[in-house]
């Protein structure tokens, strides 16, 4: 008996809300589960696949590259290969992909007072804490780029500055920053900074007050739930001298 031939399998569309409206085409891009938080890990820079992987506990590899390839075609990211030694691809956010920086933010400071108590199922990672910490030090008169030390890890943020805006590059340690940033330069990054012009020491519990505006830094360090260590001008702003 001859077998049966299989139907032809048609490609798949993606899903789309079908509206002429700017919001429903942002979520036909971005609205999918683990989009953003991929986002929120490239804010940091390029990363390998297997990197993003272990800093998105909870995502299935078939899911992660699904949406890296559905970002790839949306432009948000790309991937490029890395020279030797390394000789690793890595994906990182196109101009419209670091775009998504203050849609983050906001998302970050409305879901702040959500985590009133960490859950025993929930994960964490130093830099999660970066973008509601960007909002509280976005705005410094000086740029540079500060080092934050958690109980969690480390992760390291670039400012600005109002004095400085617009005249760094891509090279210098102080530039970038939440406002605004050089082309491919990433806003945050995790683990130490291979140069800090200010680091600060607290716990989460005081980055949440403060990422909620319940506290501020030069308060924190004041009532003794922040340490401001640093030489030049804006560990002196920081510290609110």
């Amino acid at each position: 008996m001859p077998r049966q031939q299989q139907p032809a399998t048609r490609p798949s569309r993606r899903r789309s809300y079908d509206q002429f409206c700017a919001t429903a085409r942002s979520l036909d891009s971005v609205g999918d589960r683990w989009t953003l938080l991929i986002v929120r890990e490239l804010l940091a820079g390029p990363r390998r696949y297997t990197d993003l992987h272990a800093d998105l506990p909870g995502v299935s590899t078939d899911v992660l590259a699904s949406r890296l390839k559905d970002m790839e075609q949306n432009g948000l990211v790309t991937r490029r290969r890395l020279p030797p030694p390394a000789a690793a691809s890595v994906y990182e956010l196109t101009e419209r992909g670091r775009g998504l920086l203050p849609v983050l933010a906001a998302l970050a400071e409305w879901g702040a007072p959500a985590l009133d108590e960490r859950r025993p199922t929930d994960a964490v990672r130093a830099h999660w804490f970066a973008l509601p910490l960007l909002r509280v030090l976005d705005g410094t008169t000086h740029a540079g780029v500060v080092e934050v030390r958690l109980d969690e890890g480390e992760f390291h943020v670039r400012l600005v500055g109002r004095d400085d805006a617009g005249c760094g590059t891509a090279d210098d340690a102080g530039a970038g920053g939440p406002a605004e940033s050089p082309a491919g330069a990433a806003v945050y990054g995790d683990g130490p900074a291979a140069r800090a012009d200010a680091r600060i020491a607290l716990d989460a519990d005081a980055c949440l007050a403060l990422g909620r505006g319940e506290l501020t830094l030069a308060e924190a360090v004041r009532g003794g739930r922040a340490e401001v260590v640093g030489d030049g001008p804006l560990a002196a702003e920081l510290r609110g001298e």
